[in-house]
Formats: structure tokens, C-alpha cells, sequence
């Protein structure tokens, strides 16, 4: 065995020739190979081969990572969009305003993986106080204006928006009950219910304060919240 070749076992070296790809596919051996390269040429030499292939690797962790962000993306996009088909689904069996009711109490808020969910109607304080002892918690009966007023909340807010995505920190009584107090998100969609009637809104509440966020984009919810007001305007009428 010749000096060169001290360090290397026969059938180690047989191996690499036999089969070189099992080094330059693993990036941890190419790059301590590199290194011992540029050692043994000393500080005074610049290896411009090396330079470049850091480079490339620098670039290629670059690409990596966003191919890997593209594809959760992807995934969490696609996931949203079936979460919404079976909610858009579920709210289309009911036979009646009870069950639509049921739905919202039940099976809505499980399908879209929030805390707590409200729909809020204005009308008058009469018809109110009637109303929400027929229907519980979940339908709540406000003053003329309160859609606006709570979706605003002092702030400009172009009406045309249907769906509104913020976090807070804790939702009202008047809305949520006493889950109120946990909640640190949540999404509000402004419902139109048809012409000669007053706005309504459909509240979403999450104790992750990360659910929803105005970075979030709302073509879903959007969509719901029309397929929703169909739905109203269906009982309404």
C-alpha cells in the first residue's frame, strides 16, 4: 500500500471507484472534502471552484425552502377548500329553520374547526326579545347599525369587503357568551339578505389567535358567506 493511500482501506477505496456517486451525491462528504482541499492549498490561494459551489449551495437550500413552503401552501389551500365544500354542503340538508339552526350549533362550527360561531340579525327591540327566546344562543337579535358599527369598530371600513379577518383580545359577551373571554381571533362575514331587509353577520371565534389574521386571504370565506346569505334569504322569505 503506497503512502498516498495510508488512511484508506482497500475495500472502502474499491467501493468509491466502483461506485463514485455515493460522494458526490452527499453533500456532507463533498463538502469536507472541499474544505480539506482548500486546506492543503493554504490561505494564499483562492479556490474560485469552492466559492462557486458554496454559492450554489446556498441557492439550492434557498430553492428548497421555498419549494417546500409552495407545496404546504398548496396543501393548506387545498385542505380550506374541502373544509368549505362540506360546510357549503351541510348547510344545504336542512328541511327547516330548526334544523338549519341545529346545523350551526353542531356540525358547522365542527366542520370549520372554530370555538364559536354567532349569527347576528338587526331588527327591532321588539322582534328581538321574542326571537331570541325561540332560537338560543346562537341567533342574536341587535339594534339597527350594529353590523357596521362592530365591524368597523372606529376604524374606515369599505362595505364592499364581505369578509373581515382579525385578531382580538377577547370576544364580546353580547356575541360569544362566556367563550368570549378565550377567544383571541376572528372572522366576520357580512351578510346581504336581500332587498327591503336589514344586514346580517356571521361571526367566527378561535382561541388560536393565529387562525384567523388580516395576512389570511378570504376568497373561501367569501364565497361561504354567499352561499350563506342564500341560504337566510331562503328562511327569511
Amino acid at each position: 500500500m503506497s503512502s498516498t493511500n495510508a488512511g484508506l482501506d482497500d475495500s472502502l477505496r474499491q467501493k468509491i471507484i466502483d461506485a463514485p456517486a455515493m460522494v458526490l451525491d452527499d453533500p456532507n462528504v463533498m463538502r469536507a472534502l472541499v474544505a480539506a482541499n482548500e486546506r492543503a492549498m493554504g490561505a494564499n490561494i483562492v479556490d474560485l471552484r469552492g466559492v462557486a459551489m458554496e454559492r450554489l449551495e446556498a441557492r439550492l437550500d434557498r430553492l428548497e425552502d421555498t419549494h417546500r413552503l409552495v407545496i404546504a401552501a398548496a396543501y393548506e389551500n387545498l385542505a380550506g377548500t374541502n373544509q368549505i365544500h362540506r360546510a357549503v354542503l351541510r348547510l344545504l340538508d336542512p328541511e327547516s329553520f330548526a334544523e338549519f339552526m341545529q346545523v350551526l350549533r353542531g356540525d358547522l362550527r365542527d366542520i370549520l374547526r372554530v370555538d364559536a360561531l354567532a349569527l347576528i340579525l338587526e331588527t327591532t327591540q321588539e322582534e328581538a326579545g321574542a326571537a331570541v327566546e325561540r332560537v338560543g344562543d346562537v341567533l342574536k337579535f341587535t339594534e339597527a347599525g350594529f353590523v357596521s358599527s362592530y365591524i368597523a369598530q372606529g376604524r374606515t371600513y369599505s362595505s364592499d369587503r364581505p369578509v373581515l379577518l382579525r385578531q382580538i383580545s377577547a370576544g364580546p359577551a353580547r356575541i360569544y357568551g362566556d367563550l368570549g373571554a378565550r377567544l383571541r381571533s376572528e372572522a366576520c362575514l357580512r351578510l346581504d339578505l336581500g332587498a327591503g331587509r336589514l344586514p346580517g353577520l356571521l361571526v367566527f371565534g378561535s382561541e388560536d389567535s393565529q387562525q384567523f389574521t388580516p395576512q389570511h386571504a378570504t376568497d373561501l370565506l367569501a364565497f361561504f358567506a354567499g352561499v350563506f346569505e342564500r341560504s337566510m334569504r331562503r328562511w327569511l322569505s
